[in-house]
Order: C-alpha cells, then structure tokens, then sequence
C-alpha cells in the first residue's frame, strides 16, 4: 500500500459521514442495562461507552455523525446532548440522534444493523456524503478510521470490513473473514464451529469489528435488496456481507497500531466479567488503554466537580487509596481504598474496605462495609455492615447478580432501593 498524504485523508473524512449504531440492549450485561441501553453504560471512571466511538470520529476528522438509537435510550440521549453539542453546524458538523421513528411504511423498531441504516436512507441522502462509515456503538478501543478509509478508496472496494486477529476459540464468538493474498473477502462465516485461520498463520483468524465503510450509491443498492429479501434477518454480518462477497470487491483492514503494527486494543464489555476486567486493566502502570494520551483524548460531558479528598489518617480510621484510580467528587472518609476504580461522586465511609471493586457514580457506601470483586451501580446506597463478594452464595441470596467469573452485581432495586431510572 503506497503512503497516504494526509490532506488525502483529510479530504475523505469531510466527505465521509459516520453512522454509530447505538440502540443494543445489551442483555448479558443483566440488571447493568435495565435503565440503559449498552452504549450509555458508564466506562473508564467519568466516559460512558458511547464516548469511545464518538471521541474516534472526531480525532479522525469525521464529524458528520448519526447516532441511531432504540433500547432504552434517555440516558444516552441525555448524555449526547449535554456533552456532543460542541460542533458548529455552521462548518456543516453535527451529531445527530436518530430513533426509530417509522420512516419507511409502518415499521416501528429496527429490525437489524442493516434495516437501522435503511429506514434513515432519506436522511442520509440529504446529507449527500460519498462515504458511509457504519460503526458499532458498544466497544472500547481507539482508532483512526481515516487511515480505513483511504485503504477503502485505494484499494478500489465497495464495501470495507475492519477485522480483528483473534485466536481460533475465540473467533467462534465473531464472525470471521476468509481473504486472498490482497486482503480481498472471499469467504465469511458467522460464529463458526470451525473457523477458518488466516493463511500461514493456523492459530489466528480474521475477525469482523462490525464496523464498515461503503460507497455511497453500492450501500443504498444493497440496502434496497436485502429490504425486499424474504427471509432476511437484515443484518450486516449475517445477511449483506455473504450475499456481496461472490459479485463485489469487499476488502478487509486489520485494525493495528500504528506504531507497533502488533494487534491494537479493542475490548466488548459485553459480559459483566468483561465490564469488571476492562475496567480494572485501566488502573495497571502500564494499561493497554492509555486514557492519558493527549494526542488521542476521549471527549465526554464532564459535570463540574471538586476534586477528590480523602480524610482522616488515624491507625484503625485512615482515608486512602493504592493502586486506584478516583475521580471528581469522591470524599474516601477513612477508608481503605485498594485497586478499585470509582466513577464521579462515590463516598466511602469510615473502617469500610473496598478492593478489587467497579463503583459507578453517585453511590454510597455505609461505615464498616467490605466490598470486594463487585461491580456498584449508580445510585446505591450500601447500609452500614454491607458485605459483598465473600460468600457468592451469600450474595445470590441477597438478590445479588454473581457472574460466571464470580463478580458481584448490586443495583439499587437489588436493595430495595427507589432511584432516578435515568442512569
């Protein structure tokens, strides 16, 4: 691949617009998107996961942006308007929401990825864009879409799949890309039994990121068949990608880091166990997801908050935190903090002991408490004496969520606990 002048990149991403399909219920996250849609489930200690896909759009220089939206949506409504109304429609930038909203004849809800982009056609055609870059809205990692972009265009394809290189086991949770020596589709499978590897390599496969760019008029085309296919399921990854392959120039772009070229981060917090892990990675000296990269910076709202305090030092009574990261907001009343992540907001009490722990925002937690290997959603109010996560059986007969891994979900309605719905 020639190298790609930047003000050709540049040149591409104005004349691209972004559509992050945002409308997931997300239900293996469990009682953690009972009010919320997966995309607004808050991640990283002050983002939500929307934030990662929205922040690489606009450090590609993309920032035409759709956001299509269904399950649950007010929170991630909220969370957009508040914190996504800094571009100026006068430059022809936007983010803008998109419901489902009965565009095409009398369906209600989208039926699919690919059904969600075909009922806001017309919108689409206004905004005359000559790329459409169509992004999941509910995974973790940081990217450059305009170098995905020119690869597109310089490789004369219709369609562009972003892939991943995943070990086999693995690969059976995706869909996975078969390609020739020029990185050309000629096979795909969904969730395969046995997937194929990618040639020379018999451990590691190809897979889909649900993220891909089209031309314009090829993507209208394709939408219009699948719509009037019985059968069709109309998705993506299931329908559109396997009925292309045979006749059109469908490319695939491993997703790697540009400095190393090794397999860059990407994480699906779609599990409870994935959401604790991903989340607690963050705190390491070293985190695979570096949220202090200036030249790369996750945009998010970011309410006005004092900083965090911690107070008290006595021997049996002294506020602090190791191997943590704090946000805005929290007071740590001696208490011991260790390798946990707290959201904005969060009080820990006197002689409680939190560790290995996720505590979302606005959550407080009583005096002699002892949280560990949870996750605290917003709004919970922990009495005095609470234990979590050192009897699991323990914890399911509280009405507490215990993952496969052994994380400890509480919501506040697990505490019988009224609060605002909208998280």
């Amino acid at each position: 691949m020639p190298h790609t002048n930047p003000r050709f990149i540049s040149r591409l991403t104005r004349n691209t617009l972004a559509l992050i399909l945002a409308g997931g219920r997300g239900s293996r996250l469990k009682q953690l998107t009972a009010w919320r849609s997966k995309p607004a489930v808050p991640f990283g200690g002050k983002f939500r996961i929307i934030d990662f896909p929205l922040s690489n759009c606009i450090n590609s220089g993309i920032r035409r942006i759709g956001v299509l939206t269904q399950y649950k949506a007010h929170s991630l409504i909220l969370h957009i308007q508040k914190g996504w109304g800094f571009l100026r429609g006068e430059f022809g930038e936007f983010v803008e929401l998109w419901p489902a909203q009965q565009r095409v004849a009398e369906t209600a809800w989208y039926a699919g990825t690919a059904d969600a982009v075909f009922q806001n056609l017309d919108i689409i055609r206004d905004h005359n864009p000559e790329y459409i870059l169509i992004l999941a809205g509910d995974h973790i990692y940081k990217m450059d879409y305009g170098a995905m972009i020119a690869h597109h265009v310089e490789s004369g394809a219709d369609m562009t799949v972003g892939c991943l290189e995943v070990d086999v086991e693995r690969a059976r949770e995706f869909g996975v890309m078969s390609v020739d020596s020029d990185g050309r589709v000629r096979r795909f499978a969904e969730k395969p039994a046995s997937p194929e590897t990618i040639p020379g390599q018999p451990d590691r496969c190809l897979a889909s990121m649900g993220i891909y760019v089209f031309n314009r008029g090829f993507l209208f085309e394709q939408l219009f068949k699948d719509s009037d296919m019985p059968g069709s399921s109309h998705d993506f990854g299931k329908d559109i990608i396997p009925n292309v392959i045979k006749l059109y120039r469908v490319m695939a772009y491993t997703f790697r880091d540009p400095r190393s070229g090794e397999q860059a981060y990407w994480r699906d917090v779609g599990t409870l166990d994935a959401f604790w892990e991903a989340n607690l990675e963050l705190i390491g000296v070293t985190p695979p997801l570096n949220l202090y990269d200036t030249n790369w910076p996750i945009w998010t709202y970011q309410e006005q908050l004092p900083p965090a305090k911690f107070v008290f030092d006595d021997d049996d009574r002294r506020g602090m935190a190791v191997d943590s990261m704090v946000s805005g907001g929290c007071i740590i009343s001696g208490a011991t903090v260790r390798h946990s992540l707290l959201f904005s907001n969060v009080r820990v009490n006197s002689y409680s002991q939190v560790s290995d722990s996720v505590i979302l925002p606005d959550v407080e937690i009583g005096r002699n408490c002892i949280v560990r290997k949870a996750i605290i959603d917003r709004y919970c109010q922990l009495p005095e004496g609470t234990r979590i996560g050192m009897d699991a059986e323990a914890d399911r007969r509280a009405g507490f969520q215990v993952s496969e891994g052994g994380v400890t979900l509480v919501t506040p309605e697990m505490l019988g606990q009224e609060a605002n719905q909208v998280r």
